[in-house]
């Protein structure tokens, strides 16, 4: 029987857009910088959330589910994101899925969940800087002023017509993620870089 295990390691969606991520980053003179995080744990998890096991698992992560709209809750490495009354997605470090998936459907117990693993549908591209929001308002029709979308907040959104997840880090200068479709995250990338050369 042949061997069908892979022989070289995974490319990530934006690998080839590396330099070019990085040189639009060098020119900014620190304006602007964007980077992909390859590989984050991402799980989409529904339950109810006003059900027993919704405070279970918030346990058993420790890390409550954000019942309020389009708010993050973090822990450690662990952010969850409210995607809808039901719904919520969590991202944490590569190679988690499974630990997490574990945890929570243990914790759920014979509460009806749903765990999907949906790491490999979406890469994150992160947006910091000064001028990181300027960036993101020239393809991005929600109102990114710091009142409307401050940190710790989070939309189902589109970004230059590319549908994305976009998060407002809490962390101070901790910018922005923008969770795209591998699928279109070259296009996103030149996108943004295009975009990007009135900071440099």
């Amino acid at each position: 029987m042949a061997d069908t295990a892979p022989t070289s390691r995974p490319r990530s969606p934006l690998s080839g857009a590396a330099d070019r991520l990085a040189a639009a980053t060098r020119t900014s003179g620190g304006r602007i910088r964007l980077a992909e995080l390859p590989f984050l744990t991402q799980l989409d998890v529904r339950l109810d959330a006003k059900g027993a096991a919704a405070d279970a698992v918030g346990l058993a992560l420790g890390l409550p589910l954000p019942l309020e709209p389009n708010t993050v809750a973090r822990a450690g490495e662990l952010t969850a994101l409210w995607l809808g009354p039901d719904e919520w997605l969590l991202v944490g470090p590569p190679g988690g899925g499974r630990e997490l998936e574990s945890r929570i459907r243990e914790a759920a117990g014979e509460e009806p969940v749903s765990v999907t693993d949906v790491s490999a549908q979406r890469t994150t591209v992160l947006i910091t800087g000064p001028r990181a929001r300027d960036l993101l308002a020239h393809g991005c029709p929600l109102d990114l002023h710091p009142r409307a979308f401050g940190a710790g907040r989070c939309a189902q959104t589109t970004l230059a017509r590319t549908q994305a997840v976009l998060v407002a880090r809490e962390e101070p200068g901790a910018g922005f993620w923008v969770l795209v479709r591998s699928s279109f995250a070259g296009y996103l990338a030149d996108w943004l870089l295009d975009a990007a050369t009135e900071y440099v």
